[in-house]
């Protein structure tokens, strides 16, 4: 258990207090009788979304203020049952389902001879049978397929026995622990039906991405599976998710299998297994990792679908008058779907400041003193209350601009599942990696927040206008309103205007130890980040790797060790430090499914919870800026080190040696005779010979190669080389933009010494 602390209660109760005098000055006092039957007709419609509103807040109050974690349970390893692990697949490339299937093999068990994996393809693919047969797994199919995934999944029970089930997603890699931190709920002897862990992805999902905040915000989904369902094993209502799931077979056989007559049968058949009375928990612990949907249209697909399930299972359960649920079970579920509605609740909110300020239409009568008496005191404790009872996974904010961002694209289905008009085919979610959207879809679903942050813009200028012309403050309360539903708007135009995929695959940042072998040296390392296709590497000193040559690269942590060949693929220069990415190569199925594990068993590494700089005006400062800035990924492979050195030559007098790669280096001389050849004497030991290029435009330098650096390289002289340039490099750093050597020399692009193009 988790209890609030004595500060905490007396901070939800003063909400309550205050939310409570808010509803009824609301209800009594604010609606617009007598200024006709627009105004009376928006004042109502706004009050009964903000009272739905109230209600889900209530509910959701009434779940965090005591917090049930169920404790794992200690039993003894003979009492673990079998366990079916069903992986349900459709549409989803092989590449995904052999991550998928590798976590599987991977977890821990007492006896792995009582797990059982079963690939669940509904589509009947000669590649997914080889697949299984090639990592030793269990191939399911079947002829008819019929009720979609559900039925899918009812299909794998009727040729599986154990007691124990485990659905996952096709794209949901377990950790090691997933199923010894799940199976001994069901081994206490009590009546389980699911315990359901959080969905967590490993790529940062549309919002954080398009928001340019994959390193300020958590994931989206975070907030209902690490917060919301944990706060629903007070009252017995954990939603089933659908995957990350571990499931009695007996709830399910009592409920007479995984419910088909929605299109989100994980929702209903969750309900079904409560109902039945049966005990099910939620914990917010990740035991496993997904992709996110990588495009716009599949994000919009996915909400239409859950939001079309929900309502659709309501309705075919009449869960008013459900039997066997209890009434606070009603009521999170009855919550679970009027949040559905919340895009009927935002077009209100945002249409309601613009009916006044730009067609005259009053829709909440009162008066500047009542808004500070009675709205301001509860819009602040709402506001700090939810950030505390969330664990900053989540504000008001963002949850206006997530509402803000999908609300044109689901009230349509909301209003047509309502009304009857029904989706009965099962959409499957896209995820076969990131994809750049359409342009045409993204305009398309852009226009309805043009038009509105047009209508708000003109309703901002009418306030300021009838402040200063009236000399009243009474319109700052319309203007404030305004503003904030504009920022909401604006991030929505932001994320629908999308932001181009570069990477092939994700990368977690994480530090693992590494070791790098190139010709004739050893470098011990921590990565920076990792992803199956390369990694990187952050380094003191600017290494000679070049970027045609083949280096050994081993990773190893406590668990797993992985190694292959790689190439450089880019470096930089970052503060003090250099950082090199490289890409993998050459690899073994062996190694590579331990790099697998190295990657996606470990805790997540995007945002767990929300920055704490983070402020409105960053969130536009950021997405202004970043947008403005060309996004492109570098092709340097050398480390480039800016020296500023002069250096006196046999030949051709004081030259300066002002930046330098290995390969290249860019030299000025004082007189203007080009040398097709020069010598340049770094120490006693250490001379480079060097061949012209060609000279830089418009620039006093001229571009040789080096032509004995490898002969350097295997002298083993690199050392005292990489340590001279590193003293030369802070020289010239420490010297700065007013020390003599940058006066006029060095003002270099960063692309404009691009040693690849002479390779």
């Amino acid at each position: 258990m988790n209890y609030l602390s004595t500060r905490n209660k007396i901070l939800v109760t003063a909400t309550v207090i205050m939310s409570c005098i808010y509803v009824i000055w609301r209800t009594f006092f604010t609606i617009p009788f007598g200024h006709g039957p627009l105004a009376v007709t928006a004042g109502l419609a706004l009050l009964i979304v903000e009272l739905i509103g109230m209600f889900e807040l209530a509910v959701h109050f009434y779940n965090m203020t005591r917090l049930e974690y169920p404790e794992l349970p200690v039993v003894d390893e003979a009492l673990y049952p079998d366990v079916d692990v069903f992986i349900a697949t459709y549409n989803e490339p092989t590449s995904l389902l052999f991550k998928t299937i590798n976590g599987c093999l991977n977890m821990d068990y007492p006896d792995r001879s009582k797990v059982h994996i079963h690939l669940c393809d509904d589509s009947n693919r000669p590649e997914m049978r080889d697949l299984a047969a090639h990592l030793g797994i269990n191939y399911l199919t079947r002829t008819e397929h019929v009720h979609a995934k559900a039925g899918n999944l009812n299909n794998a029970m009727k040729h599986t026995s154990s007691p124990l089930i485990v659905t996952f997603d096709a794209d949901m890699i377990p950790k090691h622990d997933f199923l010894t931190s799940c199976v001994p709920y069901f081994l206490t002897g009590e009546k389980i039906g699911f315990v359901q862990t959080p969905q967590s992805f490993y790529n940062p999902d549309q919002f954080q991405y398009n928001l340019y905040s994959e390193n300020r915000i958590p994931n989206e989904q975070d907030y209902f599976y690490r917060d919301v369902q944990v706060g629903r094993n007070k009252s017995n209502s954990v939603i089933y998710g659908g995957t990350n799931t571990v499931l009695s077979r007996q709830a399910l056989e009592d409920v007479g299998g995984f419910y088909t007559g929605s299109i989100t049968e994980d929702f209903a058949t969750g309900i079904e297994m409560q109902s039945k009375g049966y005990r099910c928990f939620a914990t917010n612990k990740v035991l496993a990792s997904g992709l996110a949907p990588g495009d716009l249209k599949s994000l919009i697909k996915q909400r239409q679908r859950w939001a079309r399930g929900c309502i659709q299972t309501g309705k075919k359960m009449n869960l008013l008058f459900k039997k066997g649920l209890s009434f606070a079970q009603k009521l999170n579920y009855i919550s679970s779907i009027t949040y559905w509605y919340s895009g009927l609740k935002r077009l209100l909110y945002i249409m309601s400041p613009i009916l006044f300020a730009v067609f005259g239409v009053l829709v909440v009568k009162c008066t500047i003193l009542e808004i500070l008496v009675f709205w301001l005191p509860m819009y602040l404790l709402t506001n700090t209350c939810l950030r505390m009872l969330s664990g900053n996974i989540r504000t008001t904010k963002w949850t206006n601009v997530y509402e803000t961002i999908l609300f044109p694209s689901l009230l349509p289905a909301v209003i047509l599942e309502t009304l009857g008009i029904t989706m009965n085919k099962f959409v499957v979610t896209r995820k076969d990696g990131a994809q750049n959207d359409d342009r045409n879809y993204q305009i398309k679903q852009m226009i309805p927040h043009l038009i509105l942050a047009v209508l708000s813009i003109i309703g901002i200028v009418n306030c300021i206008h009838w402040t200063f012309s009236q000399g009243t403050i009474g319109f700052l309360v319309v203007l404030y309103w305004l503003l904030i539903n504009l920022y909401n708007i604006m991030m929505s135009i932001f994320f629908l205007a999308g932001r181009k995929v570069f990477r092939n695959h994700e990368r977690s940042m994480a530090a693992v130890d590494c070791t790098l072998t190139t010709e004739g040296e050893i470098i011990s390392c921590i990565t920076h980040d990792l992803s199956e296709g390369g990694i990187s590497v952050m380094l003191d000193t600017p290494k000679y790797i070049p970027s045609d040559m083949d280096i050994g690269i081993k990773l190893v942590n406590d668990r797993y060790s992985s190694e292959f060949t790689g190439k450089v693929a880019h470096v930089a220069s970052i503060g003090n430090r250099w950082k090199y990415a490289f890409t993998v190569k050459d690899i073994t199925e062996q190694e590579q499914r331990q790099l697998l594990h190295i990657i996606y068993d470990r805790e997540p590494t995007l945002p767990q919870k929300l920055d704490k700089d983070i402020s409105t005006f960053e969130d536009i400062r950021l997405n202004f800026v970043r947008r403005g800035q060309s996004e492109f990924m570098s092709n340097r492979k050398l480390a480039r080190i800016a020296l500023n050195r002069e250096l006196p030559t046999a030949d051709h007098g004081i030259v300066t040696l002002m930046d330098f790669n290995y390969e290249f280096v860019l030299v000025e001389m004082e007189h203007h005779d080009l040398a097709n050849e020069i010598q340049l004497s770094l120490s006693e030991d250490i001379s480079l010979k060097c061949m012209w290029v060609q000279s830089l435009r418009n620039k006093r330098g001229n571009l040789y190669r080096v032509t004995n650096i490898r002969d350097i390289a295997r002298n083993h002289q690199m050392p005292t080389l990489e340590a001279l340039l590193k003293q030369w490099n802070k020289e010239h750093i420490q010297l700065g933009k007013t020390g003599p050597a940058s006066q006029g020399k060095n003002n270099i692009s960063p692309d404009e010494l691009n040693e690849m193009a002479y390779l």
